[in-house]
């Protein structure tokens, strides 16, 4: 299938939010009603395949997709090292604090929040895979 020129697409843009920048793009008309789409670990924005954001936006959705932090064009914490997964994964199965970590998905939830806030949104469609998910439940309790 060949995508819809008539879909405008935006140029990827950074923005400053919770401390730290992010680039988003967006496909369709920002008058239509929003979506939020976010990614899963290590999961670049452009990973939301460009067809499916299309087709969203052919449906009357203004599309948003973004880099979460340490991801494509986010601001990297790359001083912290990898996180211990496994350590922290044991932790959380034996109710014991995890081993720090430079942020958490309280972080994470709060940057897309402030993402939809920069762009002057106040509510809108979120769609998560994966860790994304786990995000888009923890934006909804900070809500």
């Amino acid at each position: 299938m060949t995508l819809d020129i008539s879909i405008s697409h935006s140029e990827a843009t950074a923005v400053k939010v919770n401390g730290i920048e992010t680039v988003y793009d967006t496909f369709g008309d920002p008058s239509s009603p929003p979506m939020l789409l976010i990614n899963g670990l290590s999961g670049q924005m452009i990973s939301w395949d460009e067809e499916f954001c299309v087709q969203l936006a052919m449906r009357g959705i203004w599309v948003i997709r973004f880099d979460n932090r340490d991801v494509g064009l986010a601001t990297k914490f790359d001083e912290a090292g990898v996180p211990p997964l496994l350590s922290m994964i044991r932790a959380n199965l034996q109710g014991k604090p995890s081993p720090e970590t430079p942020y958490t998905l309280w972080d994470m939830a709060a940057d897309a929040i402030g993402l939809l806030d920069a762009l002057k949104i106040r509510s809108a469609h979120v769609l998560g895979i994966s860790m994304g998910g786990m995000i888009a439940q923890t934006m909804v309790l900070l809500s």
